[in-house]
């Protein structure tokens, strides 16, 4: 596996693959990887002769308050898993080839609509600062294909509508979310978990898969459904952000005659926030 950090070196990689006819396929990630994310690289080979993976902790997705500085960064463990998955390219880029102007200079993508509800709302500017760094990282990398995981269902969402708007020429591939045995969705900020509150956590996908067995059996009444899970959660102890159930294919409220839900939430439980969601077809 290849190592690299400019764009020159990175460019000239991607070069020499391509002219042996060689598709290229991106996982971008923040790092301190997981099964999870194994899962992504094991994908996007099935659909590549090449594989990239991103390591980038991004600070325009984190706001004021968050754990931007804390955050986990694990590149040493992180280049020895990537290199027993076989990944290609570990691209781990400096600021400066992310952002050549600087952070405060640097042109912004946004995507109206999809970002505004949800975590866009709990967490204002957070998906600009996400779609801003895809699209730099689509520009270096050029990939056909790209592969996002499920459990971000709200971002790899945004991602696709940003693709489709900006007629990228990149696949996008959503992987389903991998799991510990109790349930739990795998995600780099479980760390922050203590033994209590990770004993506690896996009433969250408990209550999601819950509501999607009761929208599966019929049950129409989305508002009770909420309401319930919210109740369920908050007499476990976790502090929500929100609970919905709703379209999966573009977040807009639900109808009697909708094919697919997604029942998605985001909580509080000590240090850590934690996502899941639960897709359904009805």
């Amino acid at each position: 596996m290849q190592i690299v950090r400019s764009k020159e070196e990175l460019r000239d990689i991607l070069a020499q693959w391509r002219d042996q006819d060689e598709h290229v396929a991106l996982v971008p990630t923040m790092g301190n990887l997981h099964q999870g994310h194994v899962s992504l690289v094991e994908l996007a080979r099935e659909h590549a002769e090449r594989v990239v993976v991103s390591v980038y902790v991004n600070p325009t997705q984190f706001g004021p308050g968050e754990d931007f500085a804390d955050y986990p960064r694990t590149l040493e463990r992180d280049t020895r898993r990537l290199k027993q998955v076989g990944a290609d390219l570990l691209f781990v880029p400096t600021d400066d080839t992310v952002y050549p102007f600087g952070h405060d200079c640097a042109t912004v993508v946004s995507v109206p609509g999809l970002t505004e509800n949800f975590c866009g709302a709990v967490r204002p500017g957070h998906f600009d600062g996400v779609t801003t760094v895809v699209a730099r990282l689509f520009a270096l990398v050029q990939p056909e294909v790209a592969v996002f995981g499920q459990k971000d269902f709200q971002q790899q969402l945004v991602i696709r509508y940003m693709t489709e708007d900006l007629s990228l020429p990149i696949r996008i591939i959503t992987a389903s979310t991998v799991r510990e045995p109790d349930g739990l969705a795998m995600s780099s900020r479980n760390a922050y978990l203590s033994e209590d509150e990770r004993a506690v956590a896996p009433r969250l996908s408990e209550v999601l898969t819950s509501i999607g067995q009761a929208l599966q059996d019929g049950k129409q009444d989305f508002a009770a459904l909420e309401a319930d899970g919210r109740d369920a959660l908050e007499s476990s102890g976790f502090r929500l952000d929100y609970l919905e159930i709703r379209r999966a294919e573009n977040l807009a409220p639900p109808d009697r005659d909708c094919d697919e839900l997604v029942v998605l939430a985001a909580v509080h439980l000590g240090k850590a926030r934690l996502i899941d969601n639960v897709v359904v077809t009805v």
